[in-house]
């Protein structure tokens, strides 16, 4: 019997009462609210792309778009450390990740079917998000409407981390479609 049959609900990735997304279910605070939902489209990425091998992690939605949900764990990587890194630690002069003068889109064209790529681009994700992680453990809702200064325009935190939980969940319902076209598993 397929590991679908056997759950109460087929049609999700787990049941409802094993998802592993719960354990950040009841947030305190703003600070922990942000950060939760964060985590929660973090794992919802990861979810979307278990058990796939690189070909199918690189597969490109619809011609000439090069979205592919390797592309997406490479963007978010690149979204994690432009933010956290060179936005909210004010770190500006480490350079950008996956750019290239040559390439526009590296995060999403440089998104091969080479399992050394898929190798490098969840390490490189796991390291940004973990980095984010360990920065945001040392905030406190306090420090939510202290601003940053990015591109000479002051944003407070409590927006940038609000931008990037947008973020994640326009790119989970991208990986959703993506996923779904790759072996028809769908929703959750």
């Amino acid at each position: 019997m397929s590991d679908t049959t056997q759950r109460q609900s087929p049609d999700m990735w787990v049941d409802p009462e094993d998802d592993p997304r719960e354990q950040w279910a009841h947030p305190v605070g703003e600070l922990e609210t942000h950060w939760s939902y964060l985590k929660m489209y973090r794992h919802t990425i990861v979810m979307k792309c278990d058990g796939l091998d690189a070909e199918q992690l690189a597969r490109r939605a619809v011609p000439p778009s090069t979205l592919s949900l390797l592309g997406l764990v490479r963007h978010l990587a690149k979204v994690e450390h432009a933010w956290f890194c060179r936005v909210l630690q004010g770190e500006a002069h480490l350079p950008s990740l996956y750019d290239c003068d040559e390439v526009p889109d590296t995060d999403f064209d440089g998104a091969v079917a080479d399992p050394a790529v898929v190798d490098e681009a969840w390490t490189t994700w796991r390291r940004e998000t973990a980095h984010a992680d360990a920065w945001l453990a040392t905030q406190t809702d306090a420090d939510m409407g202290r601003t940053v200064e990015r591109r000479g325009e002051l944003l407070p935190v409590r927006d940038v981390l609000e931008h990037l939980v947008e973020e994640y969940a326009r790119h989970a319902g991208h990986a959703d479609l993506l996923r779904e076209c790759i072996d028809g598993r769908t929703g959750q």
